[in-house]
């Protein structure tokens, strides 16, 4: 049964998830080859292993949806953390061909599936939890891998939302517009 409640929670998360990617995407449009492997101290993660981490859970994940077990026995989620992407041509293959997963598994969703079981190592969650369980864990990456390239660039940053000093003029534009239901993305 289709309810308009439903289908806009497909929507709306299908357009968080592009809104997270397009942040890491900005972010990563910063990055110089050379740098796809720094790391602010040791026992930190680069880039290249936060993008290898989260495009190997996508994969995991996002691949036969609703058929397989989220946590696919090919996974290696160890060897995400090892340093094996040495360019940023690398990192943009692995950032893509995880994103393009999900993208694919979660496009023909609707409401017939909210009731469907979604297994994640055995544990059973509906659709819209197994979702926002994956929404949570890729937001929290992409702010790291944003975090670590703002260090990098530090004055040349480029922002990827209201810069400092311009929320009074940020502000000033939206509430001259008329009042609507929109997303904010």
């Amino acid at each position: 049964m289709e309810t308009k409640h439903t289908n806009n929670y497909f929507d709306n998360i299908r357009t968080l998830f592009r809104y997270y990617k397009s942040l890491g995407d900005s972010a990563i449009n910063q990055l110089n080859s050379d740098e796809v492997n720094w790391r602010p101290e040791p026992e930190s993660n680069s880039v290249a292993m936060v993008v290898k981490h989260m495009s190997g859970n996508m994969l995991s994940r996002w691949t036969n949806f609703l058929v397989e077990d989220g946590e696919k026995e090919w996974r290696n989620r160890d060897q995400e953390f090892e340093e094996t992407i040495h360019t940023k041509e690398d990192l943009l293959a692995v950032w893509e061909k995880g994103w393009d997963c999900l993208f694919q598994a979660i496009a023909p969703l609707n409401s017939e599936d909210i009731d469907r079981v979604a297994y994640i190592r055995n544990e059973g969650h509906s659709v819209i939890e197994a979702i926002n369980r994956q929404l949570g864990h890729y937001a929290y990456h992409t702010g790291q891998i944003v975090f670590i390239v703002k260090c990098l660039r530090s004055a040349n940053w480029k922002s990827l939302s209201i810069p400092k000093g311009g929320s009074k003029a940020f502000n000033k534009d939206k509430f001259e517009q008329e009042k609507s239901r929109k997303n904010f993305i």
